[in-house]
C-alpha cells in the first residue's frame, strides 16, 4: 500500500519524475510540449510563494468569486432521513455557479504575470469553459474554449454564457464529441501557440503543472470549510464525512485538501463518481470498477479501456463527470485507502436532485446530485452525532433541459 506523507500538501507528494506514489501523474508527454511545461512550472514554483501574487488572488477571491461560499445545515434533508446531520458547502454561490471560478482566476492571473494575451481552455459540463470566459473578460485577455459537440448541445445554457463574454467555443467532433476528446484538441492547439497563449486545463488532469495549480487553486474551498466548522461546532468534529463527486476530480481535492492530516477515522473522504446509466455497461467510474493504469494527457492514472487497452466509451448524465479517467490524485489517495470511492447511477442521481430541491433551497447540477445520492443511502444508518458534508459545488441551470425531460420540471 502506498503512503501518504504528513505534513505535505496533496499536491506536492510526488518524487522528482512528478511521479505521486511512484506509480501516477508524472509528465507522459511529446517533445514539443516540453518546454512550455517547463517554464510553466518553473513560474508557478515561484508564484506559489510569492506574497504579492498570493494577496491578488486572496482579493480576487474575496472580491470577485465571492469567498467564503455558505455552510449551511440541510435540516428539513436531516430530518427526513434521519441518523447523521446533514451539511453543505453552497460552492455554487461562487460567481459563475460553481467551484471551476477558483481555478479560472488563478490561470488568468499567472497568463499576465507570462506577459500572455490569449488563454484557451477545456471543458465538458460547461463550467470550466464559462469560469475561464469569465476570468478572460474581467483581465482584459482573448479566450478560445474547446468543447466536445455532444457537450455543445447538452449544455446550452453555459455555452450561451461563454459566448456572451466574448469567447470563442471550438466544437470539437472526434471520438467521443465529449470531454477527453476536448482536452485532447485543446492540448494540440496549445502546442502551436504556446509563445502567445496560455492554457487552463478545467480540472485536475494532464501533466503535472495543471494538475498542481488546479488543486492550489480548488484548496479555497476546504480553507473555508475548516474555519467554518470551528465556528459552528467549537472544533473538526470526531465524524465527519466530507462527500464530493468525482470525475476530473477538482473540487474533491479542493474540498479535502485540508483535511489530509486527519486522521481517516475522524474524517472520511468519500468520491462518487459517475455510474452511468442503470442496467448499462457503460460508465464514468475508472475507480469503482476497478479499471487498469493507462496514461491519458500525459499522465498515468486509472483509465477506462477495452480489451485492446485503447481508451474506452464512458456515458454519464452528467457532462462534468464523464471522463475515461481520474485526478493522479484520487488515485494516490484510493492507493493509500485515505479516501473511499464510489459511484452513484444517473437515475439515483436524478433522485438525490429531486428529494435534495424538494426538501431544501437548494438547487444542485447533476454532479453534486451524485454526492447527494450517497449522502442520502449513507445518513440512515450513521448516529446523529456523525456529520455529513456534501460539497454542492454546481448550480442546476446548466441542467434545466436534462433535468425537466427526465422528472418532468425543473425547480
Amino acid at each position: 500500500m502506498l503512503k501518504l506523507k504528513k505534513k505535505i500538501q496533496l499536491i506536492d507528494q510526488h518524487d522528482k519524475n512528478y511521479l505521486y506514489g511512484g506509480k501516477f501523474g508524472g509528465n507522459f508527454i511529446p517533445e514539443t510540449l516540453k518546454k512550455p511545461v517547463e517554464d510553466l512550472t518553473d513560474l508557478f514554483k515561484k508564484l506559489r510563494h510569492d506574497k504579492k501574487f498570493i494577496t491578488e488572488r486572496d482579493y480576487y477571491f474575496k472580491n470577485y468569486v465571492g469567498s467564503p461560499t455558505p455552510f449551511i445545515k440541510l435540516h428539513h434533508l436531516t430530518k427526513h432521513l434521519g441518523g447523521a446531520q446533514i451539511y453543505a458547502k453552497v460552492v455554487s454561490k461562487a460567481n459563475g455557479g460553481a467551484h471551476k471560478i477558483y481555478n479560472a482566476v488563478v490561470h488568468a492571473l499567472i497568463c499576465k504575470r507570462a506577459g500572455k494575451k490569449y488563454i484557451v481552455g477545456d471543458t465538458g459540463a460547461g463550467y470550466a469553459g464559462k469560469m475561464l470566459s469569465m476570468a478572460a473578460k474581467k483581465f482584459g485577455l482573448k479566450c478560445k474554449i474547446f468543447m466536445g459537440a455532444k457537450d455543445i448541445k447538452r449544455q446550452k445554457p453555459n455555452c450561451d454564457a461563454m459566448r456572451q463574454n466574448g469567447a470563442e467555443i471550438v466544437p470539437v467532433y472526434s471520438g467521443s464529441q465529449t470531454l477527453v476528446d476536448a482536452v485532447s484538441e485543446c492540448m494540440r492547439y496549445w502546442v502551436s501557440n504556446c509563445d502567445t497563449t496560455h492554457m487552463a486545463v478545467g480540472s485536475t488532469v494532464g501533466p503535472n503543472i495543471f494538475i498542481k495549480i488546479c488543486a492550489w487553486s480548488t484548496a479555497q474551498i476546504s480553507r473555508e470549510l475548516i474555519i467554518q466548522l470551528k465556528k459552528e461546532f467549537g472544533s473538526i468534529p470526531k465524524k465527519l464525512k466530507l462527500i464530493n463527486c468525482v470525475g476530473g476530480g477538482s473540487s474533491a481535492a479542493g474540498f479535502w485538501n485540508e483535511f489530509m492530516d486527519y486522521d481517516k477515522k475522524q474524517v472520511e473522504f468519500i468520491g462518487v463518481e459517475a455510474g452511468g446509466p442503470k442496467n448499462s455497461k457503460l460508465h464514468a467510474a475508472p475507480l469503482t470498477n476497478g479499471s487498469k493504469l493507462g496514461i491519458l494527457h500525459g499522465a498515468a492514472q486509472y483509465v477506462i479501456q477495452d480489451k485492446d487497452g485503447q481508451i474506452g466509451e464512458t456515458s454519464s448524465i452528467s457532462a462534468g463527470l464523464d471522463y475515461p479517467g481520474i485526478s493522479p490524485l484520487h488515485c494516490f489517495l484510493k492507493d493509500t485507502k485515505r479516501a473511499r470511492y464510489t459511484s452513484a447511477t444517473d437515475e439515483e442521481a436524478l433522485q438525490a436532485y429531486k428529494l435534495v430541491s424538494k426538501l431544501e433551497d437548494l438547487s444542485p447540477s447533476l454532479e453534486p446530485s451524485h454526492a447527494f445520492a450517497e449522502a442520502i443511502k449513507i445518513a440512515p444508518k450513521l448516529s446523529k452525532d456523525t456529520i455529513i458534508c456534501v460539497n454542492s459545488c454546481g448550480d442546476a441551470k446548466k441542467d434545466r433541459s436534462i433535468i425537466k425531460k427526465r422528472l418532468g420540471y425543473f425547480k
